[in-house]
């Protein structure tokens, strides 16, 4: 028997009355009523009402007086009805009370920061004190959740006769993508471990090693800005397997999502999943994580257009662009506010300006409509379903532009009509064919939109050798859930030759891919077999499950908006003895140094 209970604080039951028991926890709440104490005692299970009357033990009713919320304390007694017409059907033991013959104080709390009840809008204030903001009932049960999530994609990856490996977290820098967390090494001076972006170099080797099917519960770090749904270090579901094509990896996700949402919140997810190229969802939705539990679907209009009068959108296809628009419907009352801040994203994403048609009292109401002759009014009419109270929006420039303007502006008025506010609509969705590269600009170079080692689709080969990039797809897939993309993956190149070949179109030379990659190329040359996986991000999909609107509410501790755990002060200086140990010096000394050494000035 456990010293210090019997029951936790959601056991006990009408068929428990009259035995003895012993409880722990937390003060949730002390009420006095008339000298007769009431503590509603809190573990992680729930709570139970313990009653102290000083008729009863006035000794224990004093010292029960001076109990505060979140002293942890243990109390035994007798288990007794309450009284008719004071229970509390909300609560699982709310048919009965403890009645106790001897308490025991465990620990007192001090000053409490906040209290559990109440909303602190002070982010960084709960994150100082994240092991006592973990006490509210929500945040516990996200974490239980979060455990019940990764039981279940345990379970379900074993039985498919996957192998659970752990892959190093002191690796190598290589250019993947977002910035590397580097590790100095002591033995090695200047030369420095990263840690993993993902584990994506090991898991192809462990292919390659003929493992066959590996999964990890895999822990990666980048070092980037920071959101919501982004943290400098985070988990995901991160899978492999050999002689496998996209098909089997998507049934094999399906079915670990519905065995995860079914543990989780006893929700039967109907697969398969449908599908949509990237293509097809950023032309309909301006977005490649679409989310559908909406209209305001992007309406082509260059059919209607191509012959117009009106400069900017004939303009605009003559230059090879696109002209679109998307109905917000009862959108009409928009505000000067409103208009204001949706054109300001407009820029932000790329156009010069924001354009759009209210329908109000049977006028179309715009400084653009003049410009219309009735033959494109009517066709608009007809594309876009026009009616009272709606609010047309228009987007003429090149397709990339066109698409991300009206797809971001499309989630902000979604976001300002509540239309997802109360959805309960789980949609889940694949994204298949996505670019395999994107030009840069600014590095004037192409980079791989996902990573070096995907796979060109096959029909597009010929594409590749003829140098024509941009129109390469990948045999790469994300699934995306309400918006969000909760995974992503490929087919990986398995061939050596077919990889230098892609190194080198993105700008590695054969000296540095020896250099950063000849591990990978060699590895290839001893039999790869084909392979393609996925990873899912475990905290974004958790915080999916649970509700919540980021993964900070879903992490045990996780780091602030500037990437810091204020909790315990980290990052923080090092000692001069580490940095020397490390052969290091920092700038900041090297300049002070330097500036005491020059001479006076004259």
């Amino acid at each position: 028997m456990n010293r210090y209970r019997s029951h936790h604080n959601a056991e006990l039951r009408k068929s428990d009355i009259g035995a003895q028991a012993t409880l722990a926890g937390w003060v949730d709440v002390r009420r006095d009523h008339g000298g007769v104490i009431f503590i509603d005692l809190r573990d992680r299970e729930g709570l139970t009402q313990v009653v102290f009357r000083p008729e009863e033990n006035a000794e224990l009713a004093r010292q029960a007086h001076h109990l505060r919320t979140e002293d942890v304390i243990q109390v035994s007694g007798r288990v007794a009805p309450r009284i008719a017409g004071t229970e509390n059907p909300k609560l699982a033991t709310g048919d009965i009370e403890l009645l106790p013959s001897s308490l025991t104080i465990l620990n007192r709390a001090e000053n409490l920061p906040f209290h559990l009840d109440d909303e602190v809008k002070n982010e960084d204030l709960e994150l100082t004190y994240r092991y006592y903001d973990l006490r509210r009932p929500r945040l516990a049960r996200n974490l239980r959740l979060r455990h019940r999530v990764t039981q279940a994609a345990r379970e379900y990856l074993d039985a498919q006769g996957f192998v659970e490996i752990e892959t190093p977290i002191l690796s190598k820098s290589t250019p993947e993508g977002a910035r590397d967390f580097l590790v100095p090494s002591r033995l090695a001076p200047g030369k420095f471990y990263a840690l993993p972006q993902a584990p994506q170099q090991y898991k192809q080797l462990l292919m390659v090693a003929g493992v066959e099917k590996y999964f990890q519960i895999a822990k990666c770090f980048r070092d980037e800005d920071l959101r919501a749904d982004r943290q400098p270090e985070f988990t995901q579901i991160d899978i492999e397997a050999s002689f496998v094509r996209p098909e089997e990896i998507y049934a094999l996700t399906e079915g670990m999502l519905a065995a995860v949402f079914k543990a989780a919140r006893g929700i039967d997810v109907p697969t398969p999943f449908p599908r949509m190229t990237y293509r097809e969802a950023v032309d309909t939705f301006g977005s490649d994580k679409p989310d559908r539990r909406f209209g305001m679907q992007l309406v082509d209009l260059a059919d209607v257009f191509r012959g117009s009068e009106f400069k900017m959108f004939r303009g605009a296809l003559d230059s090879g662009g696109v002209v679109k628009a998307m109905n917000a419907k009862g959108f009409a009352g928009i505000t000067i506010g409103q208009v204001d801040e949706l054109t300001a994203m407009a820029k932000q994403y790329g156009a010069k300006g924001l354009a759009f048609i209210k329908v109000e009292n049977g006028e179309w109401k715009s400084p653009i409509v003049k410009f219309f002759t009735d033959a494109e009014k009517q066709a608009l009419a007809s594309k876009l379903s026009i009616e009272e109270g709606d609010c047309i929006f228009f987007a003429a420039d090149r397709w990339e532009i066109a698409t991300e303007v009206l797809g971001r502006i499309r989630l902000r008025i979604a976001e300002i009509q509540q239309l997802t506010a109360s959805s309960d609509v789980l949609d889940f969705l694949w994204v298949t064919e996505f670019p395999l590269m994107q030009f840069d600009a600014a590095e004037d170079k192409w980079n791989a939109v996902h990573h070096p080692f995907t796979r060109p689709k096959a029909d597009d080969l010929p594409l590749l050798e003829e140098k024509r990039y941009g129109e390469v797809r990948a045999e790469a897939y994300d699934v995306v859930l309400n918006g969000v993309e909760i995974g992503g993956g490929s087919i990986r190149i398995h061939e050596p030759e077919l990889q230098a070949k892609l190194f080198s179109a993105y700008g590695v030379d054969e000296q540095q891919q020896q250099a950063m990659f000849g591990h990978m190329l060699r590895a290839f040359r001893l039999g790869a077999p084909p392979h393609g996986g996925i990873a899912l991000g475990l905290d974004r999909l958790v915080m999916l499950i649970c509700g919540e609107l980021s993964i900070r509410e879903v992490m045990a501790f996780p780091k602030n908006n500037r990437g810091m755990d204020l909790m315990s002060q980290s990052p923080a200086p090092a000692e001069r003895r580490q940095l020397r140990d490390l052969r290091l010096r920092l700038a900041a000394d090297e300049r002070a140094q330097s500036e005491s050494k020059s001479p006076p000035e004259r």
